[in-house]
């Protein structure tokens, strides 16, 4: 299984359930503290709000070129994800 934030809280024996409480502890708890670079939390909170979008319909839709970009976010953070934990050969 590749990590997540909720796997990266769940290493510190947190958990939450609603989307944006994950994304607020993982930049208390990550990004503010510096253990992993900040980017990865503006990341989530800009792959939250393409998701609003395609999910609710709010604002304009997310484009093929937006979609390419947050999968690269997303391989990234696993890559950084994985790092962190000590799982680089995983």
């Amino acid at each position: 299984m590749k990590p997540d934030a909720k796997a990266l809280l769940l290493e510190r024996d947190l958990v939450f359930s609603s989307h944006s409480a994950v994304i607020a502890a993982f930049g208390k708890e990550f990004a503010r503290s510096g253990a992993l670079d900040p980017k990865y939390h503006r990341y989530l909170l800009d792959a939250q709000d393409s998701r609003n979008v395609g999910d609710y319909g709010v604002g304009p839709g997310v484009t093929t070129a937006q979609a390419q970009k947050i999968l690269d976010w997303a391989r990234e953070f696993i890559v950084a994800a994985e790092k962190y934990l000590g799982r680089e050969n995983d």
